[in-house]
């Protein structure tokens, strides 16, 4: 399995839109293969931002990067430049291959 996060540093005042484009979007996500979930964090604030991470779950790296040279990942993205007011910086992306996953 695979991860992939961005981490979002949002403008204080405007985490309400930032939350309403994610959780009002029209993923299609759970078409692509080998993706298997979606989750959006909300974390602490810091200073003048508050901290947010989108976390995807995949069946393998190589599933998330064709999702990613794909023609769903660029319409998920196409409008992104047009909300850089709601972020202090751009996302920071970190991917992680699973070692070991342990359950109830």
């Amino acid at each position: 399995m695979f991860i992939a996060m961005n981490r979002f540093r949002v403008n204080k005042g405007s985490e309400q839109e930032f939350e309403n484009v994610w959780l009002n979007r029209d993923s299609q996500l759970k078409n692509e293969k080998g993706f298997v979930e979606f989750q959006l964090l909300r974390g602490p604030e810091q200073d003048d931002v508050r901290l947010y991470v989108s976390h995807t779950v995949w069946a393998s790296e190589e599933d998330f990067i064709a999702w990613t040279k794909g023609p769903a990942f660029a319409e998920a993205h196409r409008n992104a430049r047009t909300r850089n007011k709601l972020y202090s910086g751009g996302p920071h992306f970190e991917g992680f291959n699973v070692l070991q996953t342990v359950t109830v």
